[in-house]
């Protein structure tokens, strides 16, 4: 296949679907129809999540709410929004799960902590220690037996933190093969941290307002890098990141947060929410509801979430350490999310498929062009 998969990129980062063989062309067109099908799936899924807080919540307390994260965002200083976990996190590690996998030359352990992450807003911290699953949290790692390794960190997609699935997609067999350990992080309202009652893995995310969603993705960070304390703590000396969608959102994030981190890679990355917010239907019908009463408007609801956007901070992580993963037919996460994250961050190695954003049609390409990224000397000092 030319240049989808070719280093030669034109001016604006997206390759042309033109480019494609006949047969790719076919694989294309397929699955960017099965996009479609699932993202109004899934922004049906978000609506419903949303309509709880559309009906319910106080629209004049919310926007003062969201315009505590406006300040924040227009100061685009990660360090006033990001503080580091304080030190001390005791991590409990248990090898006895049922749902961990058998290793050959290792052994998975299941990983938590108490989280000790207090909201910013001081409104809602009542509110938010309400999710009593929510305050641990769940990591599964992999360890080799003679270790420790560098350490592949994964972060799951909305409402795709099932560990079945990202073993899959992630090959994480592979890279352990490879010589990698491996710890797969659970985002906050998904997974052991989805409270008994919500209705969908993740809905808690967008079900009390943007104000929560703020606050979630900040405790994200936190907890990631409290994770990341421990893997330092246990003589790891290199670690990176990658995920997918929502994770590929929190692992851009990550690049301007976390220094200590090796590489970045960002996949099927989400990157700017608002254009998802205006597209997805019926989210966007949702969305324009609330913006009719004047109170809480798109532009008000966008400005107060770059508070935790990639796109409003500059990467601490040195540009050859990070690469981007996006695909041509990807409806969930358009190319121009892709393209957005690419010029923000000067352009690095941005690697596309003909695929979508579940379907990645030849991917193996990008895996060993993970692995060769992975496995560089880190930069010097």
């Amino acid at each position: 296949m030319p240049d989808v998969f070719g280093a030669v990129l034109p001016a604006n980062g997206v390759p042309d679907a033109s480019q494609l063989s006949p047969p790719a062309r076919v694989l294309y067109e397929g699955t960017v129809v099965f996009d479609l099908a699932l993202r109004t799936g899934l922004a049906s899924v978000l609506a419903g999540a949303m309509l709880p807080g559309v009906v319910t919540q106080d629209q004049r307390r919310e926007r003062r709410r969201l315009d505590f994260y406006r300040e924040l965002a227009a100061g685009k200083d990660a360090g006033a929004v990001f503080a580091p976990p304080d030190g001390g996190i005791a991590v409990k590690a248990d090898r006895r799960a049922r749902s961990l996998p058998r290793l050959a030359g290792g052994h998975a352990e299941l990983l938590r902590f108490r989280s000790p992450f207090v909201p910013l807003q001081p409104e809602l911290r009542g509110p938010y220690a309400k999710s009593v699953p929510n305050r641990t949290a769940w990591a599964q790692h992999w360890r080799h037996d003679d270790g420790p390794r560098p350490t592949l960190c994964v972060i799951h997609g909305f409402g795709a933190s099932p560990d079945w699935f990202n073993k899959v997609f992630f090959e994480l067999g592979w890279f352990f093969r490879q010589g990698y350990d491996v710890l797969l992080y659970t985002l906050p309202f998904h997974g052991r941290r989805r409270s008994r009652f919500a209705p969908v893995n993740g809905a808690e995310l967008f079900s009390h307002g943007f104000a929560q969603f703020n606050e979630a993705m900040i405790h994200a960070v936190h907890d990631f890098r409290a994770f990341v304390d421990y893997l330092e703590g246990t003589g790891v000396d290199r670690v990176g990141v990658t995920g997918l969608s929502l994770g590929g959102y929190t692992s851009a994030l990550l690049a301007a947060v976390e220094p200590r981190l090796d590489f970045v890679i960002p996949n099927a990355p989400v990157t700017y929410i608002p254009q998802i917010l205006a597209e997805w239907f019926p989210v966007n019908a949702m969305v324009g509801a609330v913006s009719r009463t004047r109170l809480v408007d798109i532009e008000h609801v966008t400005a107060s979430i770059a508070v935790h956007s990639p796109l409003n901070y500059a990467p601490v992580v040195p540009k050859e350490r990070r690469m981007i993963i996006g695909g041509l037919g990807d409806r969930l996460a358009p190319p121009e999310q892709a393209r957005l994250l690419w010029e923000h961050w000067d352009r690095p190695k941005l690697r596309w498929f003909p695929g979508s954003h579940i379907l990645h049609v030849g991917r193996g390409t990008y895996l060993r062009e993970m692995r060769d990224l992975m496995a560089a000397p880190p930069l010097a000092a």
